[in-house]
């Protein structure tokens, strides 16, 4: 992609509105636009990244025989009636058409996907059953002041599961366990899985927090592994498991595990019948992934003071093409040579200083930085380096592409 053909504009100071390290980082480098409080616009880069994390996700989610659908944002008052949630669920935005009819606009998809798997379950043979979607979500949030960490519109992953009872919802518990293991590494963020309160649908439930100090949430853990929300820590002062101190640090909650139980099941009368003909209650697990906060805190751990640093798992280019001179058709040559490899590659071609290019090329934090200049053609070599390193290799166009294409 060319940089003049794609709607870049960066800022060289942060907005004086924001609060949040990745708010202010994102929209500076055009990956983000803010509309109004905790409501953001993702432009071309944010949304190649959000792509790309959806692919993680989808990917590791397959895996473990999820299946993905859409459901509506609309919600009918009723469901949520019915569930005892239009009175008490605080962040819940509530909308009323011409004729009087009352609506939620979705902050999470209980009341509407347990009527739905009413029409796909009936007997023993229709389970387990695996439903997710990736969509936007809405809150209202009191404090939305954390940029696309806490918003009150923001995209997530939620899979609901559906059993014949508690063992075989523990089994694929477990499971959900390893596949969010898997894409949190493939997103390259260091996650504690940490005790949480099941409110009241178990005992506990399991969050996955990465500790940066830009968290809301306060975690206490230990070198062993054990991590608990301070939430329902409950005067621990030491680990359960090997009785060392604790430690206490802020934590970005990026996924989150819950067993449902049959919390929802009773109010909607989702049943089955089993293989006696009895009718027995389904039991159901809810996993959450927060797509647009993981961008955030991506940002929030993997920057410097020029900017971004983007792991090259959900970068929105892998290189970052840079030319100054009267080398323009070199240049151009590289360029289509990257291209034609499909490796994915910005090439800078405004009519502006180096300066400008390479502060724009450190602020968006693309992972590999390509200089072609008057003195790398001279040697029939290009400048290589990686962001946020400080080693620059001097290297052939054969063997850039085959770095690029490893």
């Amino acid at each position: 992609m060319r940089f003049s053909n794609f709607p870049i504009k960066t800022l060289r100071e942060a907005p004086k509105d924001e609060q949040a390290l990745n708010a202010k980082l994102l929209i500076r480098a055009s990956f983000i636009d803010k509309l109004a409080s905790g409501i953001y616009s993702f432009l071309p880069l944010g949304l190649k990244v959000l792509k790309n994390i959806e692919n993680i996700v989808i990917e590791e989610i397959e895996k473990i025989n999820g299946i993905e659908i859409l459901m509506p944002v609309l919600h009918p008052k009723e469901n949520w009636e019915q569930t005892g949630r239009w009175e008490t669920f605080d962040a819940l935005y509530k909308i009323k058409t011409k004729n009087n009819s009352e609506y939620a606009l979705g902050p999470t998809h209980e009341e509407i996907i347990v009527p739905l798997a009413k029409n796909l379950i009936s007997s023993y043979r229709c389970l387990p059953l695996y439903l997710y979607q990736i969509q936007t979500k809405f809150r209202n949030e009191p404090r939305a002041k954390s940029g696309i960490l806490r918003g009150r519109e923001f995209l997530m992953k939620d899979l609901y599961s559906f059993h014949k009872d508690s063992d075989e919802l523990e089994k694929y518990y477990d499971k959900v366990k390893i596949a969010y293991k898997n894409i949190f590494e493939r997103l390259n963020l260091k996650t504690l899985l940490t005790e949480a309160s099941g409110g009241t649908f178990s005992k506990l439930s399991h969050e996955f927090q990465v500790l940066t100090k830009a968290g809301e949430d306060i975690i206490f853990h230990c070198d062993c592994g054990f991590a608990r929300n301070k939430e329902i820590i409950k005067d621990v002062k030491r680990c359960p498991n090997c009785n060392n101190k604790l430690k206490e640090s802020s934590g970005v909650e990026v996924g989150n595990i819950f067993k449902l139980n049959t919390k929802y099941s009773d109010p909607f009368k989702l049943n089955f019948t089993n293989e006696k003909g009895e009718q027995k209650q389904v039991y159901m697990g809810c996993f959450g992934i927060g797509i647009t906060r993981i961008m955030g805190t991506i940002v929030e751990v993997y920057n410097d003071e020029k900017g971004i640093i983007w792991p090259e798992t959900v970068a929105p280019f892998k290189a970052h093409l840079i030319a100054f001179g009267n080398i323009i058709s070199h240049a151009e040559k590289v360029y289509n040579e990257l291209k034609k490899q499909n490796i994915r590659v910005l090439y800078d071609d405004r009519k502006i200083s180096i300066g400008e290019k390479l502060a724009d090329s450190d602020l968006i934090g693309i992972p590999y930085r390509i200089i072609i200049s008057e003195k790398t053609i001279t040697q029939s070599k290009v400048e290589l380096k990686k962001r946020g390193e400080d080693r620059v290799e001097l290297i052939k166009i054969k063997k850039l592409i085959y770095l690029m294409k490893k």
